[in-house]
């Protein structure tokens, strides 16, 4: 008996497996040896080819509901853990005993039924998955297994009102007890057999299965549902709702959903309003003219965080397809996952709603009764477009604390540098924590990771106090497949309810219509997707005040190309055009002054198009597009003389008609400036070589120059203000897979350390020096008039850019023409000048006078630094920073207490690091001891607030 049923599974395991694995033995204990082989012959669903360098094994084991119990593997690191050995052949091996690999307690080892299985290259790039559907391998644990006949397992099956299920399961090595729960209660038991059958007959309700199948200390359980067809009912859909939530203005206690379900059958809500068991009073009625389906939820409590999903259904799927999907609604505003939920800090996010037991996926927070955010700011007045300095953040890598009250605590920070936007990289939610979040799921939920809805108003409203605009980051060319809209409709061969989106698939292609694929496709030409984007656009502006967008992959909007084709993704292509010109007219509709800025980074002609729109109107429009110079401006800092022409930072190199290019020489996706000044500078000169670290931060202050004061909106990417020298590329383990390696961008999305606050760069005078020039350039951009002017830089590649900025419309008394020179060469330089005219010019910097007599004599100019000239002196940007103290701290070093020289309203202290340590409310008198004897020895950061409400920064060391 014994010989046949080892027979039986290893037959079985081949025919699952195709071959691809094999398991010796193939029936074994959880505390026995085992080798697992895998092939590498076959290319299906092989990205690592017949012959690998390296295979790792990623591995889990547990029961049969969650096989990846307890992992083994760190994905993406070469650190030999589950890394398999080479037979020659195609194949690689590794020998394990799963009770100790995996490091199981004893109960753990009871419990273990079933392994999952995946195999990676060294860097987790690339996988070896299961034919035909690349789904991950699973492997059978100890001699006794249960097999759920009929239905499948986890399967829907639907019936209709009074119909009936057939029941059917298998167990092996020898008899095992039944047990059949539904919907929780026992309906079959004390079944002793190696088989089952049973009919449950008369279903008139919606069932969720439990057959339990135990033999001596172990358990398996299979889960399966039926669900009824309700017969959907048809009326007429009240008027004036939308897609999604429509809270009810007059009654706290009652909500309507909506659904857009096209080619679905019937729609089911289940929730914690009714326990996730729904009956047919919670069976969607459908809307005749329309087609969607839609409820009223009635009974809700004000104030309540309530949560549901949809079941959606299909009584005829196409193939591959689904029959039932339970998903979160499409126009969530808040989600909860049980991926991401446990892995996010209660600091960042209190009082987060919890997740339901028992249920599956995404699943959407509804509640009546909310207060609205107080705003301080309502009529916010933001910057012109052609004085904007955009400082790019990613929240994650910002501060340790990676949230929205990291950014509030810092707020100090932005202003002393003196940019007047900061952009926001994706915040929607995005799968995982961990994420750039431009693998978005859901794009009017806010992601639960950085902070509440609350804190992040609250950093918008305080940066509106502080005459800052926000800018997000939103990822509309695609979504990612927890998305609901991929989900409803999408290819499920596996039947593990992820998938690609299907041929009738409303909302996304099957295959990407661009050469730069990312997640799951829009076809932005369907009526339902740009209704989707209008009310994504209409959340983020109304809900959150939110000052701008930037669109990411713009590219990717069009329907006439194909993923391998790049000439036609980078030319012209009407459809996109006219679609996000659709786009931003709706948000210009919403609000006339809303920043919309492209990432397209393609042809001048089609750019054109999009900068010079509407730019005569009144507010003047125009979209501003991103100007990619990295190369450039990096040739310039490492010192070399080839392609590092700057000509095309200026507007009206592109033709644009006004001043609509937002240029920058670092941002997210671009190599640091500094890691490559470093790395690959020129060292020609010793005196002055560019590898070394404090030479190459003393060439930053000139890229500034050069890159800031060039009219038009500028983009700043975090911490190249303190000359940030950690490469993109930099991996978790701190080591660097850049450009030169040998797998080009790894790690490049990896979370990144924090040294500009643990090792106090601003203290850093080569640092801090970068900071204060670039915010000296910056003031001088955003208050003088000069700078809406035009500029002429020269087209040719030099290390010595000569940029030429007037205004005609101002008069000779004002600051009406600016002359910026710079030497990037490793050896002081007599740089060619061309004033305008002779006279008095000043050195914009700390205004001292110089007089011109030939206007084109070269000024010397030392390695690496720059000028500003001006006609007149620049005022208005000198006085920031020329302007004494109006508080002072003694005495500094602290022993147990300090003093202020002036009487305040209040005192707060914070770490280095942005924590609040401890306030005072006010001083009472010039003498008062604010007393620190309980702080640790170290350097702190103190806000005094005087009775003007006005704020001093200063720091003070503890002894």
């Amino acid at each position: 008996m014994k010989k046949t049923l080892l027979l039986f599974l290893f037959l079985l395991f081949i025919a699952v497996s195709a071959q691809q694995i094999t398991v010796s033995p193939a029936v074994f204990q959880v505390n026995e040896s085992i080798t697992i082989t895998a092939s590498f012959t076959s290319p299906t669903c092989n990205e690592m080819g017949a012959n690998p360098a390296k295979v790792y094994m990623h591995s889990g084991i547990g029961t049969e509901a969650n096989p990846w119990a307890s992992a083994k593997g760190n994905w993406g690191a070469d650190d030999n853990v589950g890394l398999m050995t080479n037979n020659g052949n195609g194949t690689w091996s590794i020998t394990i005993t799963p009770s100790t690999y995996f490091g199981l307690t004893i109960t753990q080892q009871e419990e273990a039924t079933k392994m999952g299985l995946v195999f990676r290259n060294a860097n987790g790039s690339q996988t070896l998955k299961l034919a035909p559907s690349c789904s991950d391998f699973f492997i059978k644990v100890g001699a006794f297994q249960a097999t759920l006949t009929s239905p499948v397992e986890n399967s829907n099956t639907i019936v209709t009102s009074g119909g009936s299920l057939n029941i059917t399961a298998t167990n092996t090595n020898g008899v095992a007890s039944y047990s059949l729960k539904s919907n929780g209660v026992v309906i079959d038991a004390n079944t002793s057999s190696t088989s089952y059958v049973f009919n449950h007959t008369n279903i008139t309700g919606n069932q969720s299965y439990e057959l339990s199948i135990a033999q001596g200390g172990t358990t398996v359980v299979k889960k399966f549902t039926a669900v009824v067809n309700p017969g959907t009912v048809l009326a007429a859909m009240p008027t004036g709702l939308v897609d999604g939530i429509n809270y009810n203005t007059t009654d706290v206690t009652k909500a309507t959903l909506v659904l857009d379900a096209p080619l679905k059958d019937f729609v089911y809500v289940a929730g914690s309003f009714n326990n996730w068991a729904p009956t047919s009073s919670y069976a969607m009625m459908k809307d005749p003219a329309s087609g969607k389906f839609w409820l009223e939820l009635t009974g809700l409590v004000s104030g309540v965080n309530n949560t549901y999903q949809y079941w959606v259904v299909a009584n005829s799927p196409i193939a591959n397809s689904p029959s039932l999907v339970k998903t979160a609604d499409p126009y969530s505003t808040l989600v909860l996952s049980p991926f991401d939920d446990p892995g996010i800090p209660s600091t960042s996010y209190p009082n987060m709603p919890i997740y339901p037991a028992g249920q599956e996926r995404e699943v959407t927070v509804l509640k009546t009764g909310q207060t609205p955010y107080p705003w301080q700011v309502t009529n916010f007045v933001k910057p012109e477009k052609e004085k904007l300095v955009v400082y790019e953040v990613l929240v994650r890598d910002f501060d340790a604390s990676r949230s929205y009250q990291s950014l509030i605590d810092k707020i100090d920070y932005f202003k002393n540098l003196k940019i007047n936007a900061i952009e926001l990289m994706p915040v929607m939610e995005f799968e995982g924590n961990e994420s750039w979040g431009y693998n978005t799921s859901f794009h009017m939920a806010l992601d639960k990771f950085y902070g509440t809805s609350d804190k992040l108003k609250e950093f918008i409203d305080l940066c509106h106090q502080n005459g800052i605009a926000v800018i997000l980051d939103v990822a509309l060319n695609h979504a990612f497949g927890r998305n609901p809209m991929v989900r409803m409709w999408m290819n499920d061969p596996d039947n593990d309810g992820w998938g690609s989106p299907s041929a009738e698939n409303p909302y996304f292609n099957t295959v990407a219509k661009h050469s730069y694929s990312v997640g799951e496709d829009f076809n932005h030409q369907q009526a339902r997707t740009q209704n989707y984007v209008k009310r994504v656009i209409k959340q983020w502006i109304e809900e959150y005040k939110i000052d701008g967008f930037r669109w990411d992959l713009t590219k990717g909007f069009t329907q006439n190309c194909t993923a391998g084709d790049e000439s036609c993704t980078n030319s012209l292509q009407q459809d996109r055009v006219d679609v996000l010109k659709t786009y931003a007219d709706y948000s210009w509709s919403i609000d006339p002054t809303h920043y919309t800025i492209f990432e397209h980074l393609g042809s001048d002609a089609e750019e054109q198009l999009w900068a010079n729109y509407k730019i005569n109107e009144s507010p003047s429009k125009g979209i501003m597009m991103w100007g990619k110079m990295t190369n450039e401006y990096n040739q310039l800092s490492m010192g070399y003389t080839t392609d590092n022409n700057i000509y095309r930072m200026n507007s009206s190199s592109r033709g644009f008609t006004k001043n609509r290019l937002m240029g920058y020489a670092e941002s997210h996706d671009e190599e640091r400036l500094m890691y490559k000044n470093i790395k690959y500078g020129n060292s020609d000169n010793a005196a002055h070589d560019v590898k070394n670290l404090n030479i190459a931060l003393s060439r930053m202050s000139a890229i500034g120059a050069v890159s800031l004061l060039v009219p038009g909106p500028k983009m700043i990417w975090h911490f190249g203000e303190l000359g940030w020298d950690s490469s993109i590329f930099t991996c978790n383990n701190g080591t660097v897979n850049d450009e030169s390696g040998t797998i080009p961008g790894d790690c490049k999305l990896d979370t990144k350390q924090q040294p500009q606050w643990t090792g106090n760069w601003l203290g850093n005078s080569s640092r801090s020096k970068i900071y204060n020039d670039w915010a000296k350039m910056i003031t001088m951009k955003i208050v003088e008039p000069i700078f809406s002017g035009t500029a002429t830089l020269s087209n040719t590649n030099s290390l010595f850019p000569n940029i030429k900025i007037t205004n005609g419309a101002l008069q000779v008394t004002q600051l009406k023409d600016v002359l910026v020179l710079a030497n990037f060469d490793v050896t002081t330089q007599s740089v060619a000048t061309g004033f305008p005219y002779a006279g008095v010019w000043y050195n914009l910097m700390d205004n001292t006078p110089i007089v011109v007599a030939n206007v084109n004599a070269p000024i010397s100019i030392p390695a690496g630094e720059f000028r500003i000239y001006g006609n007149q002196q620049a005022l208005l940007a000198i006085e920031n920073f020329e302007k004494p103290s109006r508080i002072t701290l003694y005495p500094n070093p602290v022993s147990d207490y300090f003093t202020l020289n002036t009487q305040v309203s209040r005192v707060e202290i914070y770490s280095l690091t942005g924590q609040f340590v401890k306030s005072f409310s006010g001083s009472g008198k010039i003498t008062y001891e604010f007393s620190v004897s309980e702080l640790n020895t170290g350097l702190y950061i103190v806000k005094a607030i005087d009775e003007n409400n006005k704020i001093q920064v200063m720091k003070f060391l503890k002894k």
